[in-house]
């Protein structure tokens, strides 16, 4: 899922820069470094907050793993395991 996200990321970043940036018309041509550095902050913010809610809402977050064995005997042993 975070690859998927990060290469979108990517993607729409090149294609605001290509849209925004890069002026091809009679009477001005070039590449606009400021556009592209607003282009990549706003990019760049999207991305954290996306990663954040990622791994607040299941992606990353701290997840625990139960575990349930009883013996022939009948002695039940529980173990919690709480990991990232």
């Amino acid at each position: 899922m975070i690859g998927g996200l990060g290469a979108s990321l990517v993607v729409l970043a090149i294609g605001a820069i290509l849209d925004f940036a890069v002026t091809t018309s009679p009477y001005q041509h070039g590449f606009d470094i400021k556009t592209v550095g607003v282009i990549l902050m706003i990019v760049g913010a999207v991305g954290v907050v996306l990663s954040l809610l990622a791994m607040i809402f299941g992606g990353g977050a701290w997840r625990r793993h139960r575990t349930v064995v009883e013996d022939t005997r009948g002695n039940v042993v529980r173990r919690e395991d709480t990991y990232l």
